[in-house]
């Protein structure tokens, strides 16, 4: 059975011509035209049978940066391929940083796309197999293992070596990746519960009709669906550690319970006569700013300062880039022997530059994530900056040689007819690649008027004189997109007005 191939465009021109591609390709298209529809269709098939995304990131409604943001959210890791305009350079920068897994240039060959697809898949395929052979962490993970050199990470493992003496609830925050399940499991390995059960559950991945059911249990027949009695994870936890990560995601209603059963160390499980009681250590881990949701109303006062006994915060990776070296020679050892066939020993002192020069907004577990595809998509058995073409998209910039590859054109496709002898094309000066000049000549900023005219004309370029497509694109009206030109002096292209 082909793996399946999810196109999202809300261009059902480029549709037609990307699920004609993947098919001829020998993949299964499912076809979105939108953000919304991309994520329902996801929720419909279940993300594991899609096995790649092509996104395109300029639509209306929900864009293709915020539904990746979303599938991040939810858990979902399909790999995704981003198509931007030709010079769409920062569009694809930002793509990149959202997470794709590569960029084309519409209109994609269908040469660049079937590479794209799969390496996508390749690395999707052994991702796969390396989570089942690596399995969980070692249930004697202590803080001993985890790896650091860092000044501001040493102080949040003295924190936590304390914490680690009690019983008292923890709240540990941080941005998402930075290894807040780490610390948790390293505070129950060196606690009094080491041998004891440690259960952890993803409050922002569990749908808030299950949410109850799910923590406290439920008992056979207490809703439609109901079929056999179901513990709960707080059962599941008794007299070990139960690590609730994403609390901040937590109903308001589930946040009553759970006040309850932290307070109290009983549960009410759904549809039961009466209560049961539960011996646990209770960590949280949140990559909210709790207090400001307390403030919006979203999250009970009572239960924070309940969960946040002993806080404490994990720094992001770009506050501690000495570690950067550490974790990637870790990651390189320990995924260097591929199921791919080849076996990757090192990495260039440049690639590690490159790595260290990078903020890293998505953490150690995008870290692990690049040196992880890096090894796969490997040829030598040194990684090289080559191997991070994301990475050097946003440390450097986007090279005219890799967007010239994301913009190759088909070789099937007819040339553009050569110019004739003596002629000149009067093209509009461009910025390099689509890019805006901001400042001017004194190094100052430009007018807003100025770069906005300069948008408009550029776009009215772009598209061809398509007026409907320009003020589509521009989020506005075509009234007010032809009132602007009418105040700013541009001339409609002849006929548009009538019948664009």
């Amino acid at each position: 059975m082909p793996d399946t191939v999810l196109i999202v465009d809300d261009d059902p021109v480029q549709r037609r011509l990307l699920d004609a591609a993947v098919r001829k390709l020998g993949y299964a298209p499912l076809l979105a035209e939108g953000g919304e529809m991309a994520l329902q269709a996801v929720a419909d098939v279940r993300p594991e049978e899609v096995r790649a995304v092509i996104l395109d990131l300029m639509m209306p409604g929900m864009g293709g940066i915020e539904v990746m943001e979303t599938m991040r959210r939810r858990g979902i890791s399909v790999p995704v391929i981003v198509q931007t305009a030709k010079g769409g350079v920062e569009t694809a920068v930002a793509a990149m940083r959202a997470g794709a897994f590569d960029f084309v240039v519409k209109p994609v060959s269908p040469e660049r796309l079937g590479t794209a697809l799969a390496n996508a898949l390749k690395v999707e395929a052994l991702e796969g197999q390396q989570r089942r052979k690596q399995g969980r962490v070692p249930d004697k993970f202590s803080f001993r293992d985890i790896i650091t050199r860092s000044a501001a990470m040493e102080k949040v493992i003295r924190l936590a070596r304390k914490a680690a003496t009690s019983d008292i609830p923890i709240l540990i925050e941080g941005e998402s990746g930075v290894g807040k399940e780490l610390i948790a499991r390293a505070i129950r390995g060196e606690s009094a519960r080491r041998g004891k059960p440690f259960v952890t559950v993803n409050c922002g991945a569990i749908p808030d009709n299950l949410v109850e059911s799910i923590l406290f249990g439920h008992e056979k027949g207490a809703f439609t669906g109901a079929t056999e009695k179901h513990a709960g994870k707080f059962v599941e936890a008794n007299t070990g550690t139960l690590f609730l990560d994403e609390i901040g995601e937590l109903p308001l209603d589930v946040q009553v319970k759970l006040l309850r059963a932290v307070q109290e160390g009983e549960v009410d499980p759904v549809g039961a006569r009466g209560t049961v009681k539960v011996d646990i250590r209770l960590i949280s881990a949140t990559n909210r700013d709790l207090l400001q949701r307390v403030k919006d109303g979203q999250f009970r006062e009572d239960l924070y300062y309940r969960l946040s006994v002993f806080p404490m915060t994990v720094p992001p990776l770009r506050e501690r880039k000495d570690d950067i070296p550490l974790l990637v020679r870790h990651f390189v050892s320990r995924f260097g022997s591929t199921e791919a066939g080849r076996s990757v020993t090192g990495i260039s002192d440049e690639a590690l530059r490159l790595l260290s020069a990078y903020d890293w907004p998505g953490n150690i577990r995008q870290l692990e994530n690049a040196v992880f595809r890096a090894i796969v998509l490997c040829e030598g058995d040194v990684l090289t900056a080559e191997e991070f073409p994301q990475i050097r998209a946003q440390v450097e910039g986007i090279d005219d040689r890799l967007l010239a590859e994301a913009a190759a054109p088909d070789p099937n496709e007819p040339a553009d007819p050569p110019e004739q002898a003596g002629e000149t094309r009067q093209d509009p000066p461009q910025p390099r690649s689509g890019l805006l000049r901001v400042l001017d000549e004194s190094g100052h900023v430009r007018p807003l008027d100025a770069i906005e005219h300069e948008v408009i004309r550029f776009a009215i370029e772009h598209y061809g004189g398509r007026m409907s497509e320009v003020a589509r694109r521009l989020g506005i009206g075509r009234s007010t997109l032809y009132r602007k030109l009418k105040e700013m002096g541009i001339d409609l292209p002849e006929g548009r007005r009538e019948s664009d």
